[in-house]
């Protein structure tokens, strides 16, 4: 029998506001088997939960993260905005898909990872971001599990392939078909898409092969991975 992940994005945002402790934990309440965070630094270095560069669109804050040192955030969005300690505290036991977003530096990397070592959570953290992102990591994690993020449906190019040995493909779910997924399995690689939010798209991908889900709604995904039995 074929098994699949179901991968919570930024937790369970139609009820609870995305990459908060509210959000993931009721994503884990309800059946994911993985959660999907997004990861930046604040100016003083502490990867924080944070899709967006601003804290406009969530906290109506007009402030950029990068201005702003941990303290500051957790002060003005009275701690709604979690570090990953916390993220990876409040998930303990469970996979975390931690999507780097606003680009890898070299600093960005290690800041990730030693709160990923801090926290003792090596063995469940695995990767997503693009191509050069994704180097740097690799480049400062030669056994980091990774999601190469892939917006084409054309093959990323084979020394790209070898030099960050991805786990996964991610795709956006429009782009999946027979063929890409017949390809990438044929190649060795598990297909990992988001986000499909309807139950009719999820279960067209399931028949493709796709090995990992992520979507804004969990309780369908789960609810689909009932009916299929």
């Amino acid at each position: 029998m074929q098994t699949w992940t179901a991968v919570a994005h930024r937790g369970d945002p139609y009820r609870f506001r995305e990459n908060t402790l509210a959000s993931l934990r009721s994503a884990l309440d309800r059946g994911a088997d993985a959660v999907e965070i997004d990861v930046r630094l604040t100016r003083d270095g502490v990867p924080v939960l944070l899709h967006d560069d601003t804290l406009k669109r969530l906290w109506e804050i007009d402030r950029p993260l990068s201005a702003l040192t941990a303290s500051q955030v957790t002060e003005l969005t009275a701690g709604g905005i979690p570090t990953l300690a916390e993220a990876l505290s409040a998930t303990e036991g469970t996979r975390v898909m931690a999507d780097l977003c606003g680009g890898v530096t070299p600093r960005v990397a290690d800041r990730v990872l030693d709160a990923v070592r801090q926290a003792g959570a090596e063995d469940r953290v695995y990767y997503s971001s693009g191509a050069q992102s994704l180097l740097t990591l690799r480049a400062a994690a030669p056994a980091a599990e990774l999601a190469l993020t892939w917006t084409t449906t054309a093959r990323p190019r084979p020394a790209l392939l070898t030099a960050l040995r991805p786990h996964y493909l991610n795709y956006r779910f429009s782009l999946v078909d027979p063929d890409l997924s017949h390809r990438l399995h044929k190649e060795g690689y598990l297909l990992s898409v988001w986000t499909p939010d309807t139950a009719r798209s999820m279960r067209r991908l399931l028949a493709l092969g796709a090995d990992s889900i992520t979507t804004n709604r969990i309780d369908t995904l789960t609810a689909v991975r009932k009916q299929r039995g």
